[in-house]
């Protein structure tokens, strides 16, 4: 299915699918179910049970963040309610699903095995409906950049649709200096990107541990980086696995939009905390954005709907190079 076809309409999930496994801080179990939403809902997350206050709902949506040093936390006047929301938001909008409730019963998205691979899997098994209502864009108008302590984020104007561009750079052999760079398509981003895992470094698991953080870190769910040699006995999936799944987590993090971007995004050494700043400084400018409805320009791209087969920081590590 083509995007001139579709793009102009809605998405939502045919049915509900459910993944469960560890939240990579706390390590205790969590299970989160895909539920299908009425249009112009967008994404929504659902923290069933929270802290015994009840369910609580809260938009994805940038206004929603409450933290960004760790991984991208969602929450409200009341505190944070679901952590490691990137992994999850990357699979909705790399597959084009544009309203879904999320619902998570702990205080963080499980994190499975890095990737966004089971979260794509499980919206391959709830199947994508498209419904009548039109489907609106944000169109990036003029550049937008924010620069901090060395790193560099950017949004630009691009007809084609969603256009990613991530560096990376680490005093590391194994890292070093690595791009990527692709327009961002269901095909693609299930071929290159969504099977990269998040990863960490073994000289600081003894700090984040001592912190409270990364509890549930382990090889199943995390590239681990010693010295001269990765840990994993699987190695990478990748020869630049680490700046593939920077993309992962970027795009996340422009899902925050709340709508699907025309537009480029270049990361240079950044991660969540200047992924959140930029896309608050965009939206923070209505010259620099518009809404737009199935834009002539992305109807050469294929489509939201269809089903291909197919850093700087871990999740769990601070936001810095």
């Amino acid at each position: 299915m083509t995007r001139g076809m579709q793009a102009n309409r809605q998405t939502t999930l045919r049915k509900p699918a459910t993944v469960a496994g560890i939240g990579v801080h706390s390590g205790l179990p969590t299970t989160l179910t895909l539920h299908p939403a009425e249009a112009n809902t967008g994404i929504a997350f659902l923290r069933s049970g929270a802290d015994g206050r009840g369910d609580r709902e809260l938009p994805a949506n940038f206004r929603s963040v409450t933290a960004t040093e760790f991984a991208t936390v969602l929450g409200d006047a009341s505190g944070p309610a679901v952590s490691t929301t990137e992994h999850v938001l990357a699979a909705l909008y790399a597959l084009g699903v544009d309203n879904a409730v999320v619902e998570v019963d702990g205080p963080e998205v499980p994190i499975m095995d890095g990737s966004a691979a089971p979260f794509v899997a499980a919206i391959d098994q709830a199947g994508i409906a498209t419904m009548a209502a039109p489907r609106r864009y944000i169109q990036v108008l003029k550049p937008v950049c924010v620069s901090r302590n060395g790193c560099t984020g950017e949004l630009r104007p691009y007809a084609r649709g969603l256009r990613v561009e991530t560096e990376i750079e680490f005093d590391h052999p194994l890292i070093g200096r690595q791009t990527f760079a692709c327009d961002l398509e269901p095909g693609t981003f299930r071929r290159d990107l969504a099977r990269a895992r998040t990863f960490g470094f073994m000289r600081d698991v003894a700090k984040l541990w001592s912190a409270g953080y990364a509890l549930g870190a382990g090889f199943e769910n995390t590239v681990v980086v010693a010295e001269s040699r990765v840990l994993n006995a699987e190695g990478v999936r990748f020869p630049d696995e680490f700046v593939r799944h920077k993309a992962v987590d970027a795009i996340g993090d422009l899902a925050l939009t709340g709508a699907p971007l025309i537009g480029a995004y270049r990361s240079v050494r950044g991660g969540h905390k200047l992924n959140h700043a930029v896309v608050t400084a965009l939206m923070a400018d209505p010259s620099a954005w518009t809404y737009v409805e199935a834009p002539e320009a992305t109807r050469r791209i294929r489509g939201h709907a269809e089903l291909g087969a197919g850093f700087a920081a871990p999740a769990y590590g601070p936001d810095v190079s």
